[in-house]
């Protein structure tokens, strides 16, 4: 990163966890960077991937597969053939299209092992499904999924995983603590949040949920120290006005915060806001682009951002109809934009 009063050059920036969706809600968020059906096979990542080129060709998409029970060890050799570079995990019912999630981690030791083997990157929503019988919910549920983690670590040593939007200090000690196989992301939004900014407050409603304040104070020290193995995934997750402001008493208000949109300049405002501006570029580019080996490649794209302090966006954000969706912190000033013409 190169930085002067007013402007900072970041090389090759890098969202390691976003949601581009699907058909008309598709064509509106991928160009501003929880699919249904989930993308279970080698073709359907492949066609996936041909589908977002078609709207946006000047981004490299790192294609996951959904650990289910159609994914199969030659499967993943196959896949690792054709360039996808990991799978993603949810356990069951824990966020939004996770019906079909996992309830046994044992029961896919094999496909583990093959992963182990061909070198592909294992993604883990870190949180166990809230259960009356185990006092779990969604504000404990991230610490409770921890010895998971530990658990996949000590089996599979080699194997690459990625704990994806850690909101507690329980979970920054637990990853710093397993060694240099294992990462994890942090969103920008949870470097902002709390439980007091979204109880009652739909648009800041995601999954897993902000945390106290002590956590918040974990992610943003992390990020501040520089640790390698933690960066940037967005987990931007737009969904229709509708879906979020729900006012129906039956009808549950859609997880996920949408943050494409302002993500650069946004990540500059919170790490400037907490004394971490000079990690911007590990955050954003250099940390999760080493963890993947994705490498900057010389002479590639600078994005530079430039000091300004204005508002994000109206409140009525994007699209129409079922493509409408507003963006996280719409209407509220930010410091930092994206100059127009990218610098090489």
């Amino acid at each position: 990163m190169s930085a002067s009063t007013d402007t900072i050059a970041v090389p090759s920036p890098a969202d390691f966890h976003v949601h581009l969706r699907q058909g008309e809600l598709a064509q509106l968020v991928t160009k501003h960077p929880n699919l249904k059906p989930p993308v279970t096979n080698t073709e359907q990542a492949l066609l996936y991937r041909a589908q977002l080129h078609a709207i946006d060709p000047s981004v490299e998409y790192l294609m996951t597969l959904y650990l289910s029970p159609e994914l199969t060890p030659d499967e993943i050799r196959k896949a690792a053939q054709a360039g996808i570079v990991g799978v993603k995990s949810y356990p069951r019912g824990v966020t939004t299209n996770s019906e079909g999630g996992i309830e046994s981690y044992e029961a896919y030791y094999p496909v583990f092992a093959a992963m182990e083997e061909v070198g592909m990157v294992l993604n883990l929503h870190g949180e166990v499904p809230s259960a009356v019988a185990t006092n779990t919910c969604v504000l404990n549920a991230e610490p409770a999924f921890l010895p998971h983690l530990r658990k996949l670590h000590a089996q599979f040593p080699k194997l690459r995983i990625v704990l994806e939007h850690a909101t507690t200090r329980a979970a920054v000690e637990c990853v710093k603590s397993l060694g240099p196989t294992v990462a994890c992301t942090i969103t920008a939004h949870h470097l902002s949040l709390t439980v007091d900014d979204w109880a009652g407050q739909a648009w800041h409603f995601c999954k897993p949920v902000a945390k106290y304040p002590d956590d918040r104070a974990a992610l943003q020290e992390v990020v501040k120290e520089g640790h390698p193995r933690f960066f940037l995934g967005s987990d931007s997750a737009p969904h229709p006005y509708e879906s979020k402001a729900a006012a129906a008493p039956t009808t549950a208000c859609a997880a996920g915060v949408y943050t494409s949109p302002i993500l650069l300049p946004l990540v500059a405002h919170l790490l400037e806001s907490f004394g971490a501006l000079d990690k911007l570029e590990g955050f954003v580019s250099g940390h999760g682009r080493a963890f993947y080996g994705r490498r900057v490649k010389e002479g590639g794209e600078r994005i530079v951002l430039r000091r300004a302090s204005r508002k994000v966006v109206a409140i009525e954000g994007y699209g129409a109809g079922t493509t409408h969706v507003v963006p996280f912190w719409a209407g509220k000033e930010i410091g930092w934009e994206i100059e127009e013409e990218p610098s090489k």
